[in-house]
C-alpha cells in the first residue's frame, strides 16, 4: 500500500518552506518517524518524519523546490523493507552478500538518524561519522552540534585521504563566491530594513556597576545550581530587572496597530539567540510569573534548541519585548533594531573593569553599557531614559527586584 508524505501544516504566518535536503532516495528503506527531508520556513528548519516503516516509491519534489501545506513530497510503500537476495547457486552461504537497502548507521542507537537536527545530520555526514559511537549531551542523550565538534577533536574523526596539494593563488588573485540567502537570512534582513523603514527608532543609553549582581552571583552560585541544576546567570536579572521597568512604564511594552497603541498586559519577554543560520528570538511567555531558575532554565533550552535546529515556530513567534546581549562576542557598545511589532528593545553589553568615583573615591567596578532602542512614535524620551533608569537601579540594588521597590 502506497503512503503518501505531504508538507506539515504551516503555521498561518508563514506562506511557503523550501525543500532544504532530501535524507533518502527511492529504493531506500525507512523507519517510522525517521526523518525524510527537512523543510526551512522563515523561521525555523522543520523535519518530516516518515509516517510508517517501508520502502521510499517516489519523490516527487527536489531539493531547491519552493512547497505549501499539505503539498505532496514523496509516497512510500508500506511494510518491512525487502530481505536480501539469496546467494546465487553454487555460491557459499558464508560469502559475503550485497547489504540490504536500510537506514543510516546509527539507526540501531539511541542517537539514531531520525533523531538528529538537520545541522548535527550534515556534520555528521561531512565527516563521515557513526552518531552510535558519539555521547549525547542534549535532551534525552540527543547529540548536538557540540558533542559531535568534540568527538572530532578528540580523535573521532575517520582518516580521510590527503587532497592533492593545491597551487597557491598568483599574487594579487582575487576570487569571489556567489551564495544564496538562506530563507532565514533573507527574512530576517527584510525584517530590518521593514523595521528601519517603518519605526521612528532612537536611541538612549546608560552605564550599570554591576558589583553587587556579581557579589550576589558569587555567594549563591553553587547552592543555585545545586538546587535547580541551572546555572545562575546575568540574562535572568535583566530579564526580571525590565519587567520591573515595563511594569513602571508600559508603553515601553506596547506596540502600533495602525492608529492605535496595542497595550499588552503581560510580559512575553524575546531573548535573542544566535545561531548558524542567523538571529532567532525565542520567547519566555509570561515571564513576569518565572523564577530566575525558571528563566535561566528556559533560556538555556532555547538555546540549545535554536542550535540543534529543533526549536518550534512556536517558540518564536509573539512577544512584547527583546533583550539580546551582544556582549557575549566582546561588543562595548551598540544601537540595536526593533523586532517589529515591539516598540523597543534592550541591549546588553560587555562586562568591563573601569575606574570610576564611587563616594568620593576611585574605584574599579565591573561597568556595562546598555541601550534602549525604542519606537519615537508611540515612546518618550523620558519613558525611554526613565526606562533605562529603572534597570540601572534594579541590577545595582538587586534587593529591589525581590521586593519590587
Amino acid at each position: 500500500m502506497s503512503i503518501e508524505v505531504k508538507v506539515p501544516q504551516l503555521p498561518e504566518s508563514v506562506a511557503d518552506a523550501t525543500l532544504v535536503s532530501w535524507h533518502k532516495k527511492p529504493g531506500d528503506a525507512v523507519a517510522r518517524d525517521e526523518n525524510l527531508v527537512d523543510l526551512e520556513t522563515d523561521k525555523v528548519v522543520l523535519e518530516v518524519p516518515a509516517p510508517t516503516d517501508g520502502v521510499i516509491e517516489a519523490i516527487h519534489e527536489d531539493d531547491g523546490a519552493t512547497v505549501t501545506s499539505g503539498q505532496l513530497l514523496a509516497t512510500i510503500t508500506a511494510g518491512e523493507a525487502p530481505a536480501a537476495s539469496p546467494p546465487p547457486s553454487g555460491e557459499s552461504e558464508s560469502s559475503p552478500a550485497p547489504a540490504a537497502t536500510a537506514p543510516s548507521a546509527a539507526a540501531g542507537s539511541g542517537a539514531s538518524a531520525h533523531k538528529l537536527s538537520p545541522s548535527v545530520r550534515r556534520l555528521v555526514e561531512e565527516h563521515d561519522l557513526d552518531p552510535a559511537q558519539i555521547s549525547g549531551s542534549g535532551r534525552d542523550g540527543r547529540l548536538t552540534k557540540s558533542d559531535v565538534m568534540s568527538h572530532i577533536d578528540g580523535g573521532g574523526k575517520k582518516q580521510a585521504p590527503v587532497a592533492a596539494p593545491q597551487p597557491a593563488p598568483a599574487s594579487g588573485e582575487r576570487n569571489e563566491r556567489r551564495v544564496p540567502m538562506t530563507r532565514l537570512r533573507s527574512r530576517i534582513a527584510e525584517r530590518l530594513v521593514d523595521a528601519q523603514q517603518t519605526a521612528a527608532m532612537l536611541t538612549s543609553f546608560n552605564e550599570v556597576d554591576l558589583t553587587e549582581v556579581k557579589k550576589l552571583r558569587a555567594s549563591y552560585r553553587d547552592d543555585f545550581e545545586k538546587k535547580h541544576g541551572t546555572k545562575l546567570g546575568f540574562m535572568s536579572f535583566f530579564v526580571k530587572a525590565a519587567i520591573e521597568a515595563l511594569r513602571r512604564f508600559p508603553v515601553v511594552n506596547a506596540s502600533v496597530d495602525d492608529n492605535d497603541i496595542l497595550y499588552h498586559d503581560y510580559f512575553d519577554i524575546g531573548i535573542a539567540v544566535s545561531t548558524e543560520r542567523g538571529l532567532m528570538v525565542p520567547v519566555l511567555r509570561n515571564a513576569d510569573q518565572m523564577s530566575f531558575a525558571d528563566i535561566e532554565n528556559g533560556i538555556r533550552d532555547y538555546a540549545t534548541r535554536a542550535r540543534e535546529g529543533t526549536i518550534g515556530l512556536d517558540d518564536l513567534t509573539g512577544g512584547t519585548f527583546t533583550i539580546t546581549n551582544g556582549g557575549v562576542f566582546g561588543s562595548l557598545i551598540s544601537t540595536p533594531i526593533i523586532n517589529p511589532p515591539q516598540s523597543a528593545i534592550l541591549g546588553m553589553h560587555k562586562i568591563q573593569d573601569r575606574p570610576m568615583v564611587v563616594d568620593g573615591e576611585v574605584k574599579v567596578r565591573p561597568m556595562m553599557y546598555i541601550a534602549l532602542t525604542y519606537d519615537h512614535r508611540i515612546i518618550d524620551g523620558r519613558e525611554a531614559v526613565m526606562t533605562l533608569v529603572t534597570i540601572k537601579e534594579a541590577l545595582e540594588d538587586p534587593a529591589r527586584l525581590l521586593l519590587q521597590v
